[in-house]
């Protein structure tokens, strides 16, 4: 089959985005969005949404299709993503997809690994450890049961380390140890093509883009969400610190302060996270996209 999943990955602030869109553009074709927090609507300028004017410009895919009052994982995520990307081979030979979110771009590529179920009161206890103290103790016992997640996990996800610890203790092994760590083989005739920059410019990117938020009215835009803020959509960066700013525990100028440096934090995990994969093709920021098309033309007439 002569079809080909075209997937950009990259850490953010990185120009995923309009990458996607210059490729879109050329293959006349369409984008599905692999980024766990554009999905909901409500959330715009502290995710780095699509513009209005980049989102008429390409058809884009699970953006905006839920409320972040809606229930959705990633299993959700897998299914609804393989439908549109199927549908859009029956009459394209190129389909994108892009994001930083790499637990759901491999879930789209290599599938779902299969967890054993845990002991429902190991889940229950950690639950009440989060509850009553916080991810704190949860990131420090993660550390030392399983050190590889830990590198790679969003530590700000208390989901996502609960559901490794409960592994890790329920069966005494590490939950790394149940992920599939062979090299895996996609469904799709996959490129994937990853943007990355030298550090100091990477955060220069992430600390400018977060300026433009704030002048953009992120400060506005987390005020209207303040009754949802306990939902775990909003548990995130950008809005889990404004959050703390209109509650008083800390000032404006602290807030944006945290939100640069746990985006920065977050970007060093999406990098250990996308360098795992030795299939992706990577690019510096400042790409020659007619670099970037001679190599995927080369692998569509292989």
């Amino acid at each position: 089959m002569n079809k080909f999943l075209i997937t950009i990955i990259g850490p953010t602030a990185i120009g995923k985005t309009s990458l996607a869109i210059k490729l879109a553009k050329h293959y006349k074709t369409e984008i599905i969005s692999a980024d766990s927090r554009q999905f909901y609507k409500e959330l715009n300028i502290g995710t780095a949404k699509p513009s209005n004017e980049e989102l008429s410009s390409v058809k884009h895919h699970l953006i905006n299709n839920i409320s972040v009052t809606d229930e959705y994982d990633i299993s959700q995520f897998q299914s609804d993503a393989t439908e549109k990307i199927n549908n859009l081979f029956k009459k394209k030979d190129f389909v994108i997809m892009v994001g930083g979110s790499g637990l759901y771009i491999n879930s789209v590529l290599y599938g779902i690994d299969e967890i054993p179920k845990v002991d429902i009161s190991v889940r229950e206890n950690l639950n009440e450890e989060f509850k009553n103290n916080g991810l704190k103790n949860l990131i420090l016992k993660l550390k030392e049961l399983d050190p590889i997640t830990y590198k790679k996990i969003d530590l700000n996800n208390h989901r996502r380390i609960i559901r490794a610890l409960e592994v890790s203790i329920s069966y005494n092994t590490p939950y790394s140890s149940f992920l599939n760590t062979s090299e895996k083989q996609s469904k799709y005739n996959e490129i994937i093509i990853g943007l990355d920059c030298d550090r100091p410019k990477l955060h220069s990117l992430i600390n400018s883009r977060v300026d433009v938020m704030i002048k953009k009215g992120l400060v506005n835009e987390v005020s209207e969400l303040f009754k949802h803020k306990k939902l775990n959509a909003l548990n995130t960066i950008g809005y889990k610190e404004i959050f703390e700013y209109l509650e008083k525990k800390i000032d404006l100028e602290e807030a944006i302060n945290k939100i640069k440096t746990n985006s920065r934090r977050y970007a060093k995990r999406q990098l250990t996270w996308f360098k795992s994969n030795k299939k992706v093709n990577w690019y510096s920021d400042n790409y020659d996209f007619e670099d970037i098309l001679k190599m995927i033309n080369s692998l569509h007439t292989i």
